[in-house]
């Protein structure tokens, strides 16, 4: 990579721990699902904290939701009297807008663990079905101190305030909307899923730092299909990346190409197209990519 930024110095013989706040979903696979087994293949310590239970995904007719706000206050009481230690906070559905100050307690009571922010909300210019404004007001809130912030284009325009903008974006109107991102206070962010129609999918990476100016572009394949999950597990091997030592521009590489791979074996799978990503056969790849 032409520019890079290490967040964490990884021994090799350690395994970090992270705090996954991302909801658990029983059919589908994301969030929980993808975080738990894409991270553990990273070399990572998983410590879920679930923020909501789904009997399956959104994208389904029939499903059931469940908002565990009410438990993890005394979850990650639990958590303080045992001395729980942690390297990182990824974060990323939420089932309440109170949850935000959840997470904003394991910033306190963990100052020195990376902040990883998936600020889910919305795909294609729409926010997710069990959204509403002022979650994703509260969202924002977490935008301020991110080590790393990884929004996709409809999410971002969701920070900031501005209208969708659509997928395909040219150089300068990407380092604007960097630019606007890194403005909420994040350190380093990873916009996603620009698509200029060119059979390329596009991501950046940015730091406050060098700002817009020094944004590195990642380029991968484009299939000619969409699958649900694939936010997820791309910010959960980028997690993993980072939190095996690599720069922030090439974990989110090698999340990329972890992804297109993933596609590659979904495609193969009966009902894919509601299934969600099949990353299982692709797991021994990451493993290798982050080394």
């Amino acid at each position: 990579m032409t520019s890079d930024v290490t967040l964490y110095d990884r021994d090799p013989k350690y395994i970090p721990r992270v705090a996954a706040v991302h909801d658990m979903c029983g059919y589908g696979k994301c969030s929980l699902t993808a975080a738990i087994p894409i991270l553990s293949a990273a070399g990572c310590d998983v410590c879920p904290v679930p923020t909501a239970l789904f009997s399956a995904h959104t994208m389904y007719k029939d499903y059931t939701f469940h908002d565990t706000t009410d438990m993890l206050g005394a979850y990650l009481d639990a958590w303080r009297k045992e001395e729980v230690e942690l390297d990182g906070i990824y974060s990323g559905f939420l089932g309440s807008a109170e949850q935000v100050d959840i997470i904003r307690r394991l910033y306190s009571e963990y100052p020195d663990a990376l902040r990883l922010v998936d600020p889910v909300m919305g795909d294609a210019g729409k926010m997710y079905p069990t959204y509403t404004q002022e979650l994703c007001d509260a969202m924002g809130r977490l935008a301020d101190g991110a080590d790393v912030l990884m929004p996709n284009l409809t999410e971002a325009s969701i920070l900031v305030g501005r209208d969708y903008p659509g997928q395909n974006l040219d150089d300068d109107q990407v380092a604007e909307w960097l630019d606007l991102l890194l403005g909420l206070g994040a350190k380093n962010v990873v916009l996603k899923g620009i698509d200029r129609n060119d059979g390329k999918l596009r991501n950046y990476v940015a730091s406050a730092a060098s700002g817009a100016e020094g944004k590195v572009e990642l380029t991968h394949e484009k299939h000619p299909f969409m699958i649900h999950g694939t936010g997820d597990a791309f910010a959960s091997a980028l997690c993993g990346a980072v939190l095996a030592g690599k720069g922030l521009a090439e974990s989110a590489h090698i999340a990329g190409e972890f992804v297109r791979s993933a596609m590659n074996s979904t495609r193969q799978q009966p009902h894919y197209e509601q299934r969600g990503v099949s990353f299982e056969l692709n797991l021994g790849e990451l493993t290798g990519l982050v080394g």
